[in-house]
């Protein structure tokens, strides 16, 4: 087994260790239905997380994720009282998470400017636009909502995979394809990788930095409406904090914050486990939801730690 694929097995098999230790020491809990309703309660931010993949693969970070997804949410609610068909809001709100952030990444490249400024400063853009839309939750009444939430796929014995579920899974599959088999995929890996041979071996440096933060911004605004459409309304608080979920998603996920290394397939994995640990509190039932954001620290913590020692141990290997 090759280094690259090193992560990825780390983070798989600790997810099946958390979830067979679920399994012994909780009734039921070894089941697709439980398996179903993480994918389905996570999906948003697997989705957004997805995105925050491309860019941290080529050593950049994206903080606007949550005022996006909050965002995304208050104006789907709002058209929703103007008439507006859902999707149609939709596609409105993922032209503009494309293009915000394409602006986003442009200007990272042309003024040589940080992407955690200018990213924390989307942040406060975004979500100060949320509060001039709405101060209150408004819910979203559609018919389509209900159609949304109501289609799902049975899995075996009791299990079923959501819509969002399956909204979720296809988006990941369409970036496992740009990330893995397409020339802008390899361009990212190149950049993340080592920005100066990247230049040398002639990767458009402005196009693809402004693709990748196009990217995240649709990703995150994607993750807005799925969240909208889960929720069934729109509120100008929702998303506070994601952005640090997706990237601990994709941290967990086996990507390493320094870039280059990592792998689209590994957010998924990433983003189940804090799925994971936050069910498996709820099953303990005697711990609060304190104790979530504790071991999810603590197991972030660890895989920083580890990927460290792998990285170290794979630049002694390559010297030597």
């Amino acid at each position: 087994m090759t280094e690259r694929y090193l992560p990825l097995m780390a983070t798989v098999t600790v997810f099946l260790a958390l979830f067979v230790t679920g399994g012994v020491l909780y009734e039921h809990f070894f089941s697709t239905l439980v398996l179903g309703h993480i994918l389905a309660d996570n999906a948003f931010i697997i989705i957004a997380a997805i995105g925050t993949t491309f860019v941290i693969l080529s050593g950049g970070i994206d903080l606007s994720i949550g005022s996006m997804i909050g965002f995304v949410g208050v104006v789907m609610a709002r058209l929703d009282t103007l008439g507006w068909h859902p999707l149609a809001s939709a596609a409105v709100l993922l032209a503009f998470g494309l293009l915000f952030g394409a602006a986003q990444g442009y200007i990272i490249d042309f003024c040589d400017i940080q992407p955690f400024i200018i990213t924390l400063a989307g942040l406060f853009m975004l979500r100060g636009a949320c509060f001039m839309v709405t101060l209150d939750s408004i819910p979203i009444r559609h018919p389509f909502v209900d159609a949304f939430a109501d289609t799902s796929i049975p899995l075996p014995g009791d299990g079923f995979l959501a819509s969002s579920a399956i909204v979720m899974l296809v988006v990941l599959a369409g970036a496992i394809a740009i990330a893995h088999f397409t020339r802008f995929g390899t361009n990212v890996y190149a950049i993340g990788g080592d920005r100066a041979s990247a230049v040398l071996m002639g990767v458009p440096m402005r196009r693809t930095t402004v693709m990748i933060y196009a990217l995240g911004g649709f990703y995150s605004a994607l993750g807005g409406v799925i969240y909208a459409l889960y929720t069934s309304s729109g509120y100008p608080l929702a998303g506070t904090g994601n952005e640090l979920n997706a990237i601990a998603a994709v941290v967990l996920g086996g990507t390493l914050l320094t870039g280059g290394v990592g792998m689209v397939a590994g957010t998924l994995f990433g983003g189940m486990i804090l799925g994971l640990i936050a069910t498996l509190i709820i099953f303990h039932g005697s711990l609060n939801g304190a104790w979530i954001m504790i071991a999810s620290g603590v197991l972030l913590f660890l895989f920083i730690v580890v990927q460290r020692s792998l990285v170290g141990s794979f630049n002694l290997r390559r010297s030597s």
